[in-house]
């Protein structure tokens, strides 16, 4: 069990007696460390961090401040990867991150070195990040997410439970999958995506009002999305038409380029 309540900065590491952490591990100040877990080599665990009982954090791997790691959850182990052959990569994770029961969380392989997860996530019970991942900041994968190798999720992306994620999958920033789905294909930014196989459905109206999104902007994206998705023209002549007709506000951009630079192509409707 992780106690919630905060340790003032100053304090030296707390480490359970039934523990075993590595004489390379760093551990900051006010660290809490659970029984029968094990910190590994060259393992960093940043300023008020709390690991629960079981963790095992394997190796190179860095986490960061004020994060909270559940009972059982294993961070830093080796590549699920045929490829992979011992070669030295890391695992990285942001501050404040949480990390619940039994997640699971590998490093990368020679590809790219290291698997990044960012700052403010949430990571629910038995979710996988497997190897070569880069999660931005305040994604939120729910319970049995798994994600398969090279998958890239941006800032602010919510996948529902049960809901696997074909390798080399990008999900743009702020959009939302819902539970159950299976996705193999890039999912655009702003867009809410469901099914078996993940179709769109429209944009996230609901998680960019929460986030503050003017109405103007939103009214852009919609007269985008409607365009490139939901019109009888193909998907270039919608992008074109985006460029000709909506204003090219930031977001409008990013939503063209995403689309125009996905290589696994874009799941449709």
């Amino acid at each position: 069990m992780i106690d919630p309540t905060p340790l003032p900065t100053g304090l030296e590491p707390i480490v359970h007696p039934a523990s075993i952490v590595d004489s390379s591990a760093t551990l900051g100040e006010g660290v809490r460390v659970g029984p029968w877990s094990i910190i590994g080599p060259n393992v960093v665990i940043g300023e008020g961090t709390h690991i629960a009982s079981n963790v095992l954090i394997e190796r190179d791997t860095t986490v960061g401040e004020h994060c909270r790691i559940h009972h059982g959850a294993v961070l830093g182990s080796d590549p699920q990867d045929l490829k992979y052959e011992g070669e030295h990569s890391t695992l990285r994770v942001g501050d404040r991150t949480t990390v619940r029961e039994y997640a699971t969380v590998n490093r990368g392989t020679a590809a790219s070195g290291e698997t990044v997860v960012g700052s403010d996530c949430l990571l629910m019970a038995y979710t996988h990040v497997a190897h070569d991942c880069i999660l931005g900041d305040h994604v939120v994968l729910a319970n049995a997410a798994n994600m398969a190798g090279h998958v890239v999720l941006e800032d602010w992306v919510i996948v529902g439970g049960l809901t696997p994620l074909h390798q080399f999958v990008h999900v743009g920033t702020h959009a939302f999958i819902g539970g159950g789905s299976r996705i193999p294909q890039d999912v655009p930014p702003y867009c809410r995506a469901a099914g078996n196989p993940g179709k769109l459905y429209g944009l996230n109206t609901v998680g960019m009002e929460r986030r503050g999104f003017d109405a103007t902007v939103r009214s852009a994206l919609k007269k985008a999305y409607r365009l490139t998705f939901a019109s009888k023209l193909n998907v270039s002549q919608g992008l074109e038409q985006v460029e000709a007709e909506v204003e090219q506000i930031p977001e409008v951009r990013r939503f063209v380029e995403f689309i125009r630079g996905s290589e696994r192509g874009i799941i449709q409707g």
